[in-house]
């Protein structure tokens, strides 16, 4: 369709005469330059003093707070809420169905919206019980939608999804008053939140021979919005695709380990009383998220094909491994009217239907249980079970490299790599499909072909998805003036208590004076602080300036190996998880060591760079032509040129690349600033440390149970509250949990010694 369509630009321009041809051609160029100008100005227009921040009362294990204020970190209001409202191009759902949609059944938190009260599933009390930030309404906001819930318009219809600052914006509560922490780890429940929208969805939909009036009270607003419905059927027909579409992450993504977690922190086979092997739930909570997992298992459903799906589906055997979990007969039904087996790629909405009839009662069917599910999934996907904590993004964008194992560099076009993968696992459209007619036959043309390596390829897959690279190049431009958060609280000179100092809320609170002769630090401490950090910290914590424009972040990396490394579970998964690479089967691909063919088993990440590299080549469906190629050159364009990094080697101690074993660095965690320390709890990639000073003391007296989700600070431990409240129970004892590590000699440190280094550490 492109080729045809460029072909008739061409012609159409031929037979014009010369003077029209340049006048055509100059608009050509002078609009998208603009719509980018215009742009530019648009995103001003957003300034609410509050940054739409809400005051909660009676909220989530009993916090109350006044409206939230803010600290400098370089952003004005614009700033942050332009942060939070630019979409990425996610799409969990119809605007109009998360705007209409009630709470489960047992839930009752009501507000008023829409102009109706009622309990809807954005009413700020509920979106606070998983932790996420309600807002008010603001000009880019006008639905009053969650920090990083924005409105995604796609191929003429609208959806809500998801952008970075959902998870990277942070809060802390004090007496009362709270600070917002701009970059900062969120802590909120992403699963519990899905599981609660999937319950939501299930109950709203047309019950056999019974009326169910949350089904019409649903049509009924979402036709009232007048958007993108305007009929009952076509509301259900979107309601009952919608519902399966969560189900199926949420199925895809059922969080299970069959590993056990023994006393020296080493992991093994969990093996039961009876000699036979056995997986149990691996529960998140609040503040994690195993995203590498989620993301690697939703490129693989879209790199798939039927027949390797086919293959599988005929070999998975039950526990005992005795038997198979299908037969051959039903595996045809199960696959019957599913996707024509010469297409590279199979859709949600097929593997939606394949997931029903796996659990299909119909005769004939498999009717499978819970745990045969699981036998099904695992052999196609890989358990989500390492969840770590959400990072912080100051600094990120002067960072050699990213993500806790330094799995991603950020040189060139890295951020924009990176960026695109995190959209593609967070609920991207990925319309990926077969390449037909002229399109096909162009492949030798395609820019994503060749980087995918399809030019030799039967077929081609098109990777067509709702991926928006202008603004995730425009996101990762704006982190350059992210700053880290500096220590806001004063301690009283008599008392020694921590406290807020006040101030206008247009004052950020780190600027604002202490009352009287009171200190932020204590200045002794923080020079006996400094000494120590100097001698045990600083040669794989390097002190940045935060103002400096030329800074950069030299990670130091700390290999699986090494006795001080800490819970091993993320690392190891990032390597050696599998997959079907589906049409990516015997293409070729770079990595440091030199090309590799990807087999049909594939390591995950080989299949998500070669994914992330088609969707990078393909330029943005939604636009006008030139605009869509303009806006295309412009991002990977201007990715480049503002990156601060170059190329360069990992530093630290590590077990190198090599051809054998072409991902042995990622075996390893990475060690960064510390800038903005304080406020990052709970501590560790896997959030299994409460507190600074939990974390400098010895491993052995880390608390191995704690509570997690409440934002109460404790300026004296530097963490989060962990006890008196029904939060989530932390239990240190399960694998990817695990506390250990990162000793480095802080068992050996005088009470004072420690307490001094914590000073230092909140100056940084």
């Amino acid at each position: 369709m492109f080729s045809r369509l460029l072909y008739r630009i061409v012609l159409f321009f031929i037979r014009l005469p010369k003077s029209l041809t340049y006048l055509l051609l100059g608009v050509l160029v002078v609009l998208p330059l603009l719509a980018t100008f215009t742009a530019k100005i648009y995103q001003q227009w957003d300034n609410d003093p509050d940054r739409g921040a809400l005051a909660i009362a009676e909220g989530k294990f009993g916090e109350n707070y006044s409206t939230p204020e803010y600290l400098d970190q370089g952003w004005d209001a614009n700033g942050s809420l332009w942060f939070y409202n630019t979409t990425q191009g996610s799409a969990f759902l119809p605007y109009d169905f998360l705007l209409a949609l009630e709470q489960p059944e047992k839930s009752a938190l009501s507000c008023e919206r829409n102009g109706k009260n009622n309990s809807w599933f954005l009413c700020p009390k509920f979106v606070d019980d998983y932790r996420y930030l309600p807002q008010k309404s603001t000009f880019f906001n006008p639905d009053a939608l969650p920090v990083g819930f924005v409105k995604e318009r796609y191929q003429g219809k609208d959806y809500v999804g998801l952008t970075c600052s959902a998870c990277h914006t942070g809060q802390i509560n004090f007496q009362g008053r709270a600070v917002r922490i701009d970059g900062g780890p969120a802590m909120a429940d992403m699963v519990g939140f899905l599981t609660a929208m999937s319950a939501a969805l299930n109950q709203t939909q047309r019950k056999p021979d019974q009326p169910n009036p949350r089904l019409d009270r649903f049509i009924e607003q979402v036709l009232a919005l007048g958007n993108d419905f305007s009929s009952a059927e076509e509301v259900e027909t979107a309601l009952n695709k919608w519902t399966a579409t969560r189900e199926l992450y949420n199925t895809v993504n059922h969080s299970t380990t069959n590993q056990c977690l023994q006393p020296d922190g080493s992991t093994h086979i969990c093996v039961g009383e009876n000699g036979r092997e056995y997986s149990y739930p691996l529960r998140y909570g609040y503040a994690r998220l195993d995203a590498f997992g989620r993301i690697y298992n939703r490129v693989l459903q879209h790199a798939i094909n039927r027949q390797q799906l086919e293959k599988i589906l005929k070999t998975v055997t039950r526990f005992d491994g005795a038997e198979r979990v299908l037969s051959d007969a039903e595996v045809d039904l199960v696959l019957k009217g599913v996707g024509d087996p010469k297409d590279a790629v199979l859709k949600d909405e097929q593997f939606t239907q394949i997931l029903a009839n796996l659990r299909s009662n119909t005769p004939g069917y498999p009717k499978l249980n819970q745990p045969n599910m699981l036998r099904i999934r695992n052999a196609i996907f890989n358990p989500p079970n390492a969840p770590v904590s959400y990072p912080f993004l100051w600094d990120i964008t002067y960072s050699d490299y990213v993500q806790w194992n330094g799995l991603a560099g950020n040189s060139f076009l890295g951020p924009l790599g990176r960026n695109a993968g995190e959209v593609i696992g967070v609920f991207a459209i990925l319309d990926w499909h077969t390449e037909t007619g002229v399109s096909k036959w162009m492949k030798n043309f395609s820019l994503s072909s060749l980087l995918t390596g399809q030019s030799n390829k039967e077929q081609v897959i098109n990777f067509k998805s709702s991926v928006d690279l202008f603004n995730l190049e425009r996101l990762e431009s704006h982190l350059l003036t992210l700053m880290s958060p500096r220590w806001p609280f004063c301690r009283n000179g008599q008392s020694g208590d921590y406290y807020l100092p006040n101030g206008p809320l247009s004052q950020a609170v780190d600027l604002r004076d202490c009352a009287g002769q009171d200190l932020r630090m204590n200045r002794p401490q923080v020079e006996r602080g400094k000494v120590l950090y100097a001698q045990k910290c600083q040669s794989c914590h390097i002190v940045l300036d935060r103002e400096a424009g030329d800074r950069l972040m030299v990670s130091n990396m700390v290999g699986i190996q090494d006795p001080e490394t800490t819970d091993e579970t993320m690392a190891r998964n990032s390597v050696q998880y599998h997959g079907k690479s589906g049409n990516l089967r015997n293409t070729y691909q770079e990595t440091d060591v030199g090309s590799l063919v990807i087999q049909e088993d594939a390591p995950v990440v080989q299949i998500l760079t070669a994914g992330t590299k088609g969707v990078i080549a393909t330029p943005d469906p939604d636009k006008w032509l030139p605009v869509r190629l303009y806006d295309w050159v412009y991002s990977l364009v201007r990715s480049a040129k503002d990156n601060p990094v170059q190329n360069s080697l990992k530093a630290g101690n590590y077990l190198p690349d090599t051809t054998a074993n072409p991902y042995n660095s990622l075996l390893a965690y990475r060690g960064r600033s510390l800038n903005g320390i304080w406020a990052t709890a709970p501590y560790l990639h896997n959030g299994s440390v409460p507190t600074l000073h939990d974390l400098l003391s010895c491993v052995a007296d880390r608390p191995k149970t704690f509570k997690v989700g409440a934002r109460e600070f404790d300026p004296v431990k530097v963490g989060l509250k962990t006890e008196g409240y029904d939060g989530f129970e932390f239990d240190t004892s399960l694998a990817g949990n695990s506390n250990k590590g990162h000793d480095y000699g802080a068992c050996s440190l005088s009470p004072d010694d420690r307490m001094s280094l914590i000073e230092f550490l909140k100056t940084l």
